[in-house]
């Protein structure tokens, strides 16, 4: 689907600082957003399935060994424990479950384990299964479909004018590349990026072009949180109104994706977020992040129903009509859902937990400087 406005018309609402203005804007994105959607929601839950000890040098991450904050480790977890954490995303009313690792690739005993999760995942649940492991060949690619991954999350983080600023070890054409690689497959693409990382609003109105380039089936928007001892952490958070707009033009330059609002809405937003949500959101994040805390899910779900959108599972959780989650490829019953007993909050049930799971470790010596962006 094309963009509805061009770049220059979203040049020109980037600079939109009046309230009322910016609440115009939101009207026009939220009427694509219904066209586009009716009231279907599609929202997410992820598990820090691996955290920690990162070799690549980005810039907003602790888990980088070139930041000097202290890195929140965690082992590889076990097929068994990630089935935990996505009983209890389906549970808080979660649509799909995202298995996340840190760094550019996994070894093939964590590689196998994810493969392992995955079926247990789809054997135990209802939900639909989202990967986000880093770099991939076109041949793990399919061992993930294979194993029941429907989408494959990798971010592009930032416009490719910028990106050596965000990342020197992690190259943008490698990010295209395994994008490329997941479509190979036949699975269904998650793409998106950081705001706030330094950019200025014409790479922002770049990166949402080369994303409708791109045409993931699914864009989560993510707000850096300033961390002490990252590259980015003197930044300050954003203004909860420049989010929304950013939002709303997203939404107009890419009309037919999935939009979710992830890492940082708690600390970005505050009291917007239910505006954010009308600004063309189909979903959010819920539960918890990587390595911080979210909302709960009693919460996330009224933002949506407030504004009339059904956050119950339904074949159609997004842009098309699927089939069962499991699509056909296993045998049995469909598990049962726990739609009319969903829990509100995160201690009812064992969502990941960065606070509690994650050991935060201290740099033994000085991490080495971040490379120069060339």
């Amino acid at each position: 689907m094309p963009p509805l406005i061009t770049a220059e018309e979203a040049l020109a609402y980037g600079r939109l600082t009046d309230h009322a203005e910016i609440e115009a804007l939101v009207e026009r994105a939220w009427e694509v957003r219904v066209e586009n959607f009716g009231d279907s929601t599609d929202m997410c839950s992820l598990v820090n399935a691996k955290s920690g000890g990162c070799a690549e040098d980005c810039g907003f991450c602790a888990q980088s060994r070139y930041a000097e904050a202290d890195t929140p480790m965690h082992a590889m977890m076990e097929p068994e424990q990630i089935l935990e954490h996505a009983k209890a995303a389906e549970a808080a009313g979660a649509h799909r479950f995202c298995m996340v690792t840190q760094g550019q690739g996994l070894s093939k005993r964590d590689f196998q384990k994810i493969l392992e999760g995955t079926k247990l995942v789809a054997e135990k649940t209802n939900l639909k299964r989202c990967a986000s492991i880093g770099h991939m060949s076109a041949e793990r690619a399919k061992a993930l479909k294979e194993a029941g991954v429907q989408r494959v999350h990798h971010n592009v983080e930032s416009a490719r004018s910028y990106y050596p600023e965000v990342s020197t070890t992690v190259r943008y054409e490698g990010r295209l590349r395994t994008i490329q690689a997941v479509k190979e497959a036949g699975l269904e693409t998650c793409v998106g990026g950081i705001l706030n990382l330094g950019e200025t609003e014409e790479q922002r109105v770049e990166m949402a072009f080369e994303l409708s380039e791109i045409n993931p089936t699914s864009i989560p928007i993510n707000l850096l949180i300033p961390k002490d001892g990252t590259k980015f952490g003197d930044r300050s958070v954003m203004d909860p109104w420049e989010v929304v707009k950013w939002i709303a033009i997203f939404r107009l330059i890419i009309p037919g994706a999935l939009f979710r609002l992830c890492g940082g809405r708690v600390e970005n937003l505050g009291s917007l977020h239910k505006l954010a949500v009308k600004a063309g959101l189909n979903g959010v994040m819920m539960g918890n992040f990587l390595t911080t805390l979210g909302a709960e899910p009693a919460e996330d779900r009224e933002m949506f129903e407030e504004l009339g959108l059904n956050v119950a599972r339904q074949p159609d959780n997004g842009a098309n009509p699927r089939p069962d989650n499991r699509s056909g490829w296993l045998d049995g019953e469909t598990p049962a859902t726990p739609i009319d007993e969903l829990i509100d909050t995160q201690e009812e049930a064992n969502f990941w937990d960065p606070s509690t799971q994650l050991r935060v470790v201290k740099k033994a010596k000085k991490p080495p400087s971040y490379p120069r962006a060339a």
